[in-house]
């Protein structure tokens, strides 16, 4: 597997300070594909500098010329997308036809919007007797995790570079090939020199020095809830501007009326898919009691059906801590309906698609984000205990309701603590603001939202 032996910065591949590297493994066979530059603080030193000095020729760059930069990158994703999927599958160890759909696919939708955005959004408007312009923030840390690897470069750099923002990316160290690969597309787009670069390397270091740079005005990190509180702290004392997309454990709700067996199967669909390795995932099936025994049974041919079409976890040690969370359920008393600790292929950091039912509230499995491919079946009394139970963790990412009147579960959403829901299997909209209430994060990702967290205003009175 090709991989760079340095750090992309001001627009070129320079040698990284450190001889280090680190090894990138394909979670599918456990076989060393690649080493990259394991970068340390002079490597970000190099890159933020890059970016400061770039940022006011990009601030300055009319937003449509903005945009049409945005949008020939789009347009490098498209012709490179067969690349981009082998590459995620084989440092994610993502099935190929979900890497070509999803991974691949879903960077090039939100690259488009933001081609589009950056060309139509309100950068200056009138407001009584004062004009109110809204300008970049100046350089972005963007720290990036390894489950949608490409996608969540996508969804901070595209808006960074919208806003008229320069940025430093530190990808996630298990999948620094996928963001090599959009260094290469930046290149090959036009973007000027400096307006991104790359540092690969360990987050306790590179991500670390990152976070902390005084060169940095805003820091937007992607993963866990832990690490999003070190940032944030980081931030806090430097006055600096945050945005969070942290953990998750978020609740599909199953109202008496829905159609089960549609709810079900897709909300069993919703979290086997990347392997359970999603932060928005809906790993809490709430259920009604006069059909929580159906759900049940329906729940777990589902889940048998993708033993063998889901992918490994990232690494051993995602794999051995989703392991740990299967045990934690069995010892506090959750009934396995499919699934369990056995490992499904001989090699490989595989976990078999698990179903567990019995659940109550107060479990761990039911309080805690496990990023695996288990799903927890709770039954509830009626609304009320429903509602209690689905905002009865510290996450809100996202969530789900089915109903069989559309507006019955609209009125049901509309009370969760939760940043996103999906109304009886509601589609993908990469337009629509993404993020978190509670400890599931500050801020927002995709659409006008995540563009204006970029952003600061200036207003001058007349």
């Amino acid at each position: 597997m090709k991989a760079h032996d340095g750090m992309y910065i001001g627009g070129e591949w320079r040698v990284a300070a450190c001889a280090d590297t680190i090894a990138v493994v394909n979670p599918a066979d456990e076989q060393v594909i690649a080493h990259v530059p394991a970068g340390i603080a002079e490597d970000v030193d190099a890159a933020v500098f890059a970016a400061h000095e770039a940022f006011p020729a990009w601030a300055a760059t009319p937003p449509a010329e903005r945009a049409a930069k945005i949008a020939a990158l789009r347009d490098v994703l498209v012709a490179r997308k067969d690349e981009i999927a082998e590459t995620v599958t084989a440092e994610l160890g993502a099935p190929l036809q979900f890497s070509q759909m999803v991974h691949a696919g879903v960077p090039v939708l939100v690259a488009g919007s933001y081609a589009e955005l950056a060309a139509s959004y309100p950068f200056e408007e009138k407001v009584g007797n004062s004009t109110v312009y809204a300008e970049p923030v100046g350089v972005v840390g963007a720290i990036t995790p390894w489950n949608y690897p490409l996608h969540q470069i996508v969804a901070k750099v595209a808006p960074a570079l919208a806003a008229g923002c320069t940025v430093v990316l530190k990808p996630a160290e298990d999948t620094p090939l996928t963001a090599q690969l959009f260094a290469e597309a930046i290149d090959e787009a036009g973007i000027p020199a400096g307006v991104f670069n790359l540092v690969t390397g360990l987050g306790t270091v590179a991500g670390q020095a990152l976070a902390e740079h005084e060169g940095v005005d805003l820091v937007s990190f992607t993963g866990s809830t832990a690490v999003g509180r070190q940032i944030g702290a980081t931030a806090g004392a430097a006055v600096k501007r945050v945005a969070l997309e942290l953990g998750g454990k978020s609740a599909n709700v199953i109202l008496p009326s829905a159609d089960l067996a549609k709810a079900v199967n897709v909300g069993i669909a919703n979290v086997m898919g990347n392997s359970g390795q999603t932060c928005s995932a809906w790993t809490r099936m709430l259920v009604h009691t006069s059909r929580y025994d159906e759900a049940v049974e329906i729940a777990g041919a589902a889940a048998a059906k993708y033993g063998d079409r889901i992918g490994p976890l990232v690494n051993a040690k995602q794999q051995a801590r989703v392991r740990g969370y299967i045990e934690k359920g069995v010892e506090e008393g959750a009934r396995l309906v499919v699934g369990g600790t056995e490992t499904p292929h001989e090699k490989g950091y595989f976990v078999a698609p698990t179903v567990f039912a019995d659940v109550t509230p107060e479990m761990t499995i039911a309080q805690e984000e496990i990023f695996g491919p288990v799903v927890s079946l709770i039954r509830y009394e009626d609304e009320d205990d429903a509602l209690r139970i689905a905002n009865g963790t510290v996450y809100g990412l996202a969530g789900a309701v089915w109903a069989g009147d559309e507006a019955e579960a609209v009125a049901f959403a509309r009370r969760m603590d939760t940043g996103q829901v999906d109304i009886n299997g509601g589609r993908f909209n990469p337009l629509a603001p993404f993020g978190g209430y509670k400890q599931s994060g500050v801020g927002r990702e995709l659409g006008s939202h995540g563009l204006t967290e970029y952003l600061q205003t200036k207003s001058l009175q007349f």
